[in-house]
């Protein structure tokens, strides 16, 4: 198989050296052309936070490996400040079977990582509205997007919060079961608070206030979420009508006290419980809290226990999700050797064959016995005299690019309907 793919990824590099070889999405729709008339053959390419790689259809795939490292560093202009060392190579089949392990997620810094397969589908939808992406970069993203769609619906790779953030909210979901006729206060503004109040706006927070010591950072989260801003001297005077408080600040003492939590109790518009989540370091919210009654208090230990259990739940899944890798990679292989030279002509004459002895068959008693055998030797004449001139050209055809033989081989098959494996991917992009 001609794929070849070069890249930067988490597994090979620190992120000071793969955010020089980041493309934006002009970069990558300007690189793409470029690439064609550089490898002369279809490409991919398609970058991330943690990745960027570079697939391409090649006529000689040692060739290209170099010209492709070279092409990349050039795009950014970085040659001499990324170690060679730091890129990685894969190619025929290992680079078809790192594409699925990426669209999966097993080989994602977060493993089950939902995003990246959203990720590999716009590179490929880049290529194709570039025109970089032909028959067979065509097949190969529509498997990889099946691959990252059968591991995310047959098995449990992607369940299950793996983020301090994300775990709180799922901690918050378990208790309510459900979140839409709830409201939550999350006290800050930083990475984590935002991380949580969007957490908990994509699972229909009822009602979300924003609280922080900066009203400035408070407010511009709080429209980011839908949400409320209020002052940080007044958020006490919500939490009686507030479900579930996630604190993360930085602070010097506690900004909740088991005496404050006691006295909210008996004036608490609602007698459902009142869900505490501290993720600040130090912690925000005193520890007392926990021995007062309808009142649930959880800290980061309680959260880094529920992501480590997840993580290893996932990690569980791997082998079903190789299973599936397995299986859509023979599928490709066996598609891509059909449309091999040898193969397509083998199929061309097993198909002219049959019928030359399906009509031959049909019409033999009207012969005599005499005529029979030169009936069978003339129809055979005449096959092969119509099957000469397709296979010495089709054998004729090592000097065209890869891509092209490849076009050429699938088309003769579709016309004489000699095709296996052209299941239509579309529905699973």
């Amino acid at each position: 198989m001609n794929l070849v793919c070069v890249g930067i990824s988490h597994h090979t590099a620190p992120l000071e050296t793969r955010e020089r070889l980041w493309f934006s999405d002009q970069e990558v729709r300007t690189a793409l052309p470029r690439a064609i008339q550089t490898l002369g053959t279809e490409a991919v390419l398609y970058s991330t936070c943690n990745r960027t790689e570079l697939y391409a259809l090649a006529i000689d795939p040692a060739a290209a490996v170099e010209p492709m490292k070279q092409f990349l560093l050039a795009q950014k202009g970085v040659a001499g400040t990324v170690p060679p060392e730091q890129l990685f190579v894969h190619t025929g089949s290992d680079a078809v079977d790192h594409l699925f392990r990426v669209a999966s997620g097993i080989d994602s810094m977060v493993l089950g990582d939902v995003q990246i397969l959203a990720q590999v589908r716009v590179g490929y939808q880049t290529a194709v509205e570039q025109g970089t992406a032909g028959l067979f970069m065509n097949r190969l993203f529509q498997l990889a997007s099946r691959v990252g769609k059968r591991a995310r619906t047959e098995t449990t790779i992607g369940e299950g919060a793996v983020s301090v953030s994300y775990a709180a909210v799922e901690l918050a979901e378990r208790i309510f079961d459900g979140l839409r006729a709830k409201t939550a206060l999350v006290i800050g503004a930083g990475e984590t608070a935002e991380l949580t109040a969007k957490h908990l706006q994509g699972r229909e927070i009822g009602k979300l206030i924003v609280t922080n010591r900066t009203f400035e950072k408070a407010n511009a989260l709080a429209q980011n979420v839908g949400g409320t801003a209020v002052p940080f001297d007044q958020w006490m005077e919500h939490l009686p009508a507030v479900d579930i408080v996630i604190s993360s600040v930085e602070v010097s003492r506690y900004v909740l006290m088991a005496a404050d939590v006691a006295r909210l109790q008996k004036i608490r518009r609602t007698d459902g419980p009142l869900f505490l989540i501290d993720i600040g370091v130090p912690r925000n919210l005193d520890p007392e809290i926990r021995s007062l009654e309808n009142v649930f208090l959880y800290d980061l230990d309680t959260l880094n226990q529920m992501v480590a259990e997840n993580l290893q739940k996932r990690g569980e899944q791997i082998p079903k999700v190789e299973s599936i890798i397995g299986e859509v990679l023979k599928e490709l292989v066996e598609w891509y050797g059909s449309l091999e030279v040898n193969p397509t002509i083998g199929a061309l004459t097993e198909m002219m064959e049959r019928i030359r002895s399906e009509e031959l068959a049909r019409h033999i008693n009207r012969f005599e016995q005499k005529d029979r055998e030169l009936a069978e030797l003339v129809t055979k004449r005449i096959v092969n005299k119509i099957l000469h001139s397709p296979i010495v050209n089709l054998r004729n055809g090592h000097s065209r690019p890869v891509a092209e033989r490849l076009q050429r081989m699938h088309a003769i098959r579709e016309l004489f309907g000699l095709s296996h494996g052209t299941r239509n991917d579309d529905d699973d992009a």
